[in-house]
């Protein structure tokens, strides 16, 4: 890099400041070198005291500016640390979070898809009963059938065996009538 060189004036004296910064950053510099010697000689003046050596005064301001600016970097740093730390947990429960997410879906799908399965089934079972009920009750309209055509047969054979007993009841006192004759014939 290339020496930039500057004339700067600080405290009222001109100095030539060589280094590598831009023009602009030195001369900032030499700005706020100027504005504490400024500062420490109007707080001296309204103390009533003549500092004897105004810059070491105004280098041990700078001086404690810098190791407070060095503090702050340094608490930066370490809340930045933990930012990255936070950031990092952050991200990790998201990954668990969308991890469980996913889970879920797929214990949700699956008991859906068990859901559709048991519908079916019990539409099956539903179907099967229906049928069994249909064939119950045909058994019971066949049966009842048969039953009053047995039930019928029956009552007609009673017919006969009741007209057959009352013919023979005929026939036997005709016959007594007719044994009571001979007998009285005899």
């Amino acid at each position: 890099m290339e020496n930039n060189r500057v004339k700067v004036k600080i405290y009222g004296q001109e100095y030539v400041i060589a280094g590598e910064k831009s023009r602009e950053e030195i001369i900032q510099v030499a700005a706020h070198v100027d504005s504490k010697m400024q500062e420490v000689s109007d707080a001296a003046k309204n103390a009533g005291v003549v500092p004897s050596n105004l810059g070491v005064l105004a280098a041990v301001n700078i001086t404690s500016e810098y190791f407070q600016v060095l503090e702050e970097l340094e608490e930066s740093k370490r809340i930045n640390v933990q930012l990255e730390k936070d950031a990092q947990h952050y991200v990790q429960l998201w990954d668990e979070s969308k991890k469980n997410y996913l889970d879920y879906k797929e214990e949700t799908q699956a008991v859906v898809l068990q859901k559709d399965e048991l519908l079916n089934q019990i539409k099956a079972q539903e179907e099967e009963n229906r049928s069994l009920k249909e064939a119950v009750e045909a058994a019971r309209t066949q049966t009842q059938s048969s039953m009053d055509a047995v039930v019928k047969e029956v009552e007609e054979k009673c017919r006969e065996l009741e007209n057959s007993f009352f013919d023979l009841q005929m026939e036997n006192l005709q016959l007594k009538k007719e044994l009571e004759k001979y007998r009285n014939n005899g």
